[in-house]
C-alpha cells in the first residue's frame, strides 16, 4: 500500500459514549451533542462502537442508528473509526465492509476470542479482513476483551504481514514500556501507536514515541492540550499540563464505574440528557456521585482560569 493512503490516524481520537434516554433507548440529540462537544475540544478524530460505547449491550439495528449518526453528524469535520470487533470472521467481515460503505476512516478490531489462542490463528484473522475489507484496520490490544494478551513480536508481525493493519490501540499495561518494545522490533517501518485506557498513560506514552491516544475521556480539551504542548517540543509544560489533569483520568478510569462516571461527567458538561448505562451496568452510587463532586470541585479551584482552555 503506497504512504499516501496511509490514514492519519494519529493525535487525540475520541471514543464516543451511546447515550440512552431514560427509557433506555438510543438518544440521539445527545449523540449529536457529545459529537459536538468532542469536535469543538479539537480532536483530530472519533471512534465509535468502542468498547466504552457499550458497543456489546446495543442490537444491530442500534449499532447501525449510532454509526450512522456519528458519521453523518461528523461529515466534513473528522475522520471517524469504527470498531467492528466480532468472535466469527465473517461477522466481522461484514460489519467491517458496511462501516467502511457508510463512510468509516477505519475499522477498530481486536482479535477473535478462541478456546485456543494462537498467534498464526490471528494473524490469520487480520490478514483476511484487509484482503475482504481493503480499509485501514486499528488493532486493538485489549485483553480484557478479547482474552488474549499480543507480545510485541505479534503486533509487529501484524503490521509488517498485513499492510492495513498498522496502527495500534494499545491498552495492555505497562503501556509505555510496550511502545519502546513494539517501536524497537519494528526497526523503523511505517507504524502506528495510540495508547487508550483513559488518558492515564498519556504523557509517558508519548515520550516512548506513541502517535496519540485513542480514548473518551470526557474532558477532551486536557488530553489535545498535552499532545499540542508535547509535539510542539514543549514536555515540560505537557507534563505539567498532565499531572495537573490526571487525577480526573484517574478518577474517571474505575474498572466497572469507569463509563457510569464518563457519562456522568457529560451529563454535567450538557451533552447527555441521561447518564445512564445498560444492564449489567449499574448507574453511579451516591458515595462516587460526591466523590466526583469533590474531585471536579478541586480540580476548578487550582486550575483556575485554566480549566478548560489552555
Amino acid at each position: 500500500m503506497a504512504e499516501e493512503s496511509f490514514p492519519n490516524l494519529t493525535g487525540v481520537f475520541s471514543v464516543v459514549p451511546t447515550p440512552f434516554d431514560a427509557e433506555g433507548n438510543v438518544d440521539l440529540p445527545s449523540l449529536r451533542r457529545v459529537v459536538d462537544l468532542y469536535i469543538g475540544a479539537g480532536v483530530d478524530g472519533l471512534t465509535a462502537l468502542g468498547v466504552t460505547s457499550e458497543a456489546a449491550r446495543l442490537s444491530n439495528g442500534e449499532r447501525a442508528l449510532v454509526l450512522g449518526t456519528v458519521l453523518s453528524h461528523a461529515a466534513g469535520r473528522l475522520p471517524v473509526v469504527a470498531g467492528t470487533t466480532a468472535d466469527g470472521l465473517q461477522v466481522c467481515i461484514e460489519r467491517s465492509r458496511a462501516a467502511i460503505a457508510a463512510g468509516a476512516a477505519a475499522v477498530m478490531v481486536s482479535p477473535p476470542r478462541l478456546a485456543k489462542p494462537n498467534m498464526e490463528a490471528v494473524i490469520a484473522h487480520y490478514r483476511a479482513l484487509g484482503e475482504e475489507v481493503g480499509a485501514e484496520i486499528v488493532v486493538q490490544d485489549y485483553p480484557p476483551v478479547s482474552g488474549f494478551t499480543m507480545e510485541a513480536s505479534l503486533l509487529v508481525r501484524i503490521a509488517s504481514e498485513v499492510p492495513l493493519a498498522r496502527t495500534i490501540k494499545l491498552e495492555d499495561p505497562p503501556t509505555p514500556l510496550k511502545v519502546a518494545r513494539i517501536l524497537a522490533l519494528s526497526a523503523g517501518a511505517p507504524l502506528r501507536i495510540l495508547g487508550g485506557l483513559g488518558g492515564v498513560f498519556l504523557l509517558e506514552e508519548l515520550v516512548a514515541g506513541a502517535a496519540g491516544t485513542m480514548t473518551g475521556f470526557a474532558y477532551p480539551e486536557m488530553l489535545v492540550s498535552i499532545v499540542s504542548e508535547f509535539r510542539a517540543g514543549r514536555a515540560a509544560h505537557a507534563a505539567d499540563l498532565f499531572y495537573r489533569y490526571v487525577p480526573l483520568m484517574r478518577f474517571e478510569f474505575q474498572e466497572g464505574i469507569g463509563i457510569a462516571i464518563r457519562k456522568e461527567v457529560l451529563r454535567r458538561r450538557g451533552a447527555l440528557a441521561n447518564a445512564g448505562v445498560r444492564a449489567p451496568g449499574a448507574p453511579l452510587d451516591g458515595g462516587t456521585q460526591s466523590a466526583l463532586e469533590s474531585i471536579l470541585t478541586w480540580m476548578k479551584e487550582r486550575q483556575g482560569a485554566e480549566w478548560i482552555s489552555v
